[in-house]
């Protein structure tokens, strides 16, 4: 048995456990969420039919809230002990600029905070009483009657409440402080608390340019805004009928908060110095499990912490929401008339304890099952590290910190696949032995052919700087040095030339053509080019098809047939050859002439290697190196062999078929 299937089967063992256990937990995860989900709904229309005689009727009149006060306000006129002051604070609409407000109640009164932005302010003048001023007219329900209070002042500071008419009289149950701002002024006040209906209302009268006034607030009689507050007999029977981790919100048409109420969930923290270790294991496993179901389960929405007032557009997401940083809570949505909201809302905390106990013992006693195929893995594992490390101590031992080779890897005979990784790294070792003698050779070879020309240019440079040295002489020194750098650029246009073949290979486009095609023609066009020569083709003169670049392959034959115009003798044979075989496509250069040394049939394809002798002494041997890159390009491979039976020597180009 291979190695991959040995490693699949023992973890096939230890992840059937754990996948189990996750299909069944998330399974019953969700259908804990979806039977607390129906119940939540049950409750939510319980709930919702007896708060509706509770729930204030509205009508098509402007809303003011006003929210409850936890803690006594001190009327200064100045509101930084109101809460959520920089919050809250009502904006402005866009009739009326510069105004803004923020209302509260307790049990017995209205507290009211107004910000008027008025760049001049002009108080009351007692001087003159019938002088335009800026004042306030507060209006509220009393019974069945309305209400009107005047607030005016000579100057900055404490104020009351006056009755309207001609002869003014005080209301002291109207109270509260006038103060100058930066921007105009704040009015704090404190009145009696409506009744009824509980309508509310201010206007505020201000003198502009020109004795000209102008009226902002949300309004007066006849249509006094309704005045919407947290109704206490709503809470305290939501109180009544909520259980534990469960909330209710009541919320108006506009999202403001009319009732709210909360009943913690229980908290049962364990003593863990009472605890056994199979218990305290117990617990960790089930804080996991529950992290783990909280991962998997649909991503809540985010609602911002209750306050005053929830959009309702934004309980539209999901049934799961999260306020703040709260844990995600399971919510149900009940309409209720007047178009507001009964929103209850059940903690996840106690749905995920009652899973995780479920399942505790089972992931309890699978422990141990776990633990014991672990421990069998794990000497498995040490087996395999064993072997691991036996192949890398190997590796080690054959190859230095310098990439030197040491020597052979020793071969192993284990048939499974750490046994062919280590044959691997052994034919790996050979092969960069044999790259290493290449560039070593190949450094010897460029060292060699540049040192040459070099020495020739010197040679030249020196005796044109010799006195007495004749023009003829200065004239062969110059040229002889001509020649030394001809050589050297020959050499590098050479070297650059297979460079720049090899990276126009990352840019070349592929495709299929017809091979057959290709030789023809250019073995047509060859036979106009060396009329010295027999050139000829043989092979089908179409449909042999291959993948690849036919610009790369003429010049793969170009190569060829240039290097066999070299060594074919005047009135010699070159023939172009193709044929088809089983999974691949033969082309072939034959040339007469001499015969390649054996030691350089394989030699002859590297750099700088050429058997050229008299009038092409000296050239570089880069066209059989080209040859090579364009047919490892076309994934093929090129062999040179001596023709035993026609004389001469014959290059094969092996291609893969289409």
């Amino acid at each position: 048995m291979t190695l991959k299937r040995q490693l699949l089967l023992a973890s096939a063992l230890m992840l059937l456990i754990p996948w189990a256990g996750l299909k069944f937990v998330l399974e019953l995860d969700q259908a804990l969420r979806t039977q607390a989900a129906d119940q939540l709904d049950s409750q939510a229309s319980r709930i919702a039919a007896g708060l509706v005689p509770r729930l204030p009727r509205t009508d098509g009149r402007e809303v003011l809230y006003a929210g409850t006060l936890t803690q006594a306000l001190k009327l200064d006129g100045y509101g930084d002990d109101w809460p959520g002051y920089e919050d809250r604070v009502s904006t402005p609409a866009a009739d009326q600029p510069g105004l803004s407000w923020q209302l509260a109640v307790d049990s017995q009164h209205l507290y009211a905070l107004i910000r008027v932005r008025q760049p001049r302010a002009r108080f009351f003048d007692p001087g003159q009483p019938d002088a335009r001023h800026d004042f306030l007219r507060l209006y509220w329900q009393d019974g069945d009657g309305i209400q009107e209070r005047h607030i005016r002042t000579p100057a900055p500071g404490p104020v009351i409440g006056h009755l309207p008419g001609l002869a003014p009289r005080p209301d002291y149950r109207v109270s509260g402080y006038w103060q100058a701002t930066g921007s105009g002024h704040q009015i704090e006040l404190r009145l009696p608390r409506p009744v009824g209906r509980q309508g509310f209302g201010f206007e505020m009268v201000l003198v502009e340019s020109g004795d000209s006034t102008r009226v902002v607030g949300p309004g007066g009689p006849p249509a006094l805004p309704q005045l919407l507050t947290r109704i206490p007999a709503a809470e305290q029977q939501l109180a009544e009928v909520l259980f534990p981790g469960q909330r209710a919100l009541v919320l108006s048409k506009d999202g403001w908060v009319l009732a709210r109420e909360a009943i913690p969930a229980v908290e049962t923290a364990p003593d863990f110095d009472s605890l056994n270790a199979l218990e305290i294991l117990e617990r960790i496993s089930l804080n996991g499990l529950r992290a783990l179901v909280r991962h998997f389960q649909p991503e809540p929405v985010e609602l911002p912490e209750v306050e005053d007032r929830l959009m309702p557009a934004l309980l539209q997401g999901g049934r799961l929401v999260r306020h703040g940083n709260e844990p995600p809570h399971l919510t149900s949505v009940v309409p209720l008339p007047d178009q507001s909201l009964l929103v209850l809302e059940q903690s996840l905390a106690q749905q995920l304890a009652l899973s995780g106990d479920t399942l505790g013992a089972v992931i309890t006693r699978s422990i141990l099952l776990i633990l014991t195929l672990t421990l069998a893995l794990l000497g498995y594992a040490s087996w395999l590290s064993w072997r691991i490390t036996r192949l890398q101590r190997s590796v080690r031992a054959s190859i230095d910190p310098d990439g030197r080779v040491l020597g052979a890897m020793p071969t192993s005979r284990a048939g499974d696949e750490l046994g062919e990784l280590s044959r691997q790294f052994g034919r790996m070792v050979d092969n960069l032995q044999g790259y290493t003698s290449y560039l070593e050779s190949f450094a010897r070879r460029l060292s060699h052919e540049l040192k040459t020309p070099v020495a020739v240019v010197r040679s030249s440079l020196d005796n044109l700087s010799q006195p007495g040295t004749s023009e003829t002489q200065r004239a062969a020194y110059r040229q002889r040095a001509l020649k030394a750098t001809d050589r050297l650029s020959s050499i590098l246009q050479g070297m650059s030339e297979a460079a720049r073949l090899e990276q126009s290979f990352d840019q070349a486009e592929t495709e299929a053509f017809d091979l057959a095609r290709v030789a023809a023609e250019a073995a047509g066009a060859y036979q106009v080019l060396a009329p010295g020569h027999q050139l000829r083709y043989s092979g089908p003169e179409s449909g042999v098809q291959v993948q690849g670049s036919p610009e790369l392959m003429v010049q793969l034959l170009d190569k060829l047939v240039d290097n066999a115009r070299d060594f074919t003798p005047e009135g010699g044979l070159i023939e172009i050859q193709l044929q088809e075989l089983d999974t691949s496509v033969e082309l072939a250069v034959f040339n007469q002439g001499s015969s390649l040394p054996e030691h350089l049939t394989s030699e002859i394809f590297n750099p700088f290697v050429s058997l050229r002798e008299g009038a092409n002494e000296g050239h570089l041997g880069q066209g059989l190196l080209i040859v090579r890159l364009i047919a490892e390009f076309h994934r093929g491979r090129i062999v040179a062999e001596n023709h035993a039976g026609r004389g001469g020597v014959i290059f094969r180009i092996r291609l893969p078929r289409q």
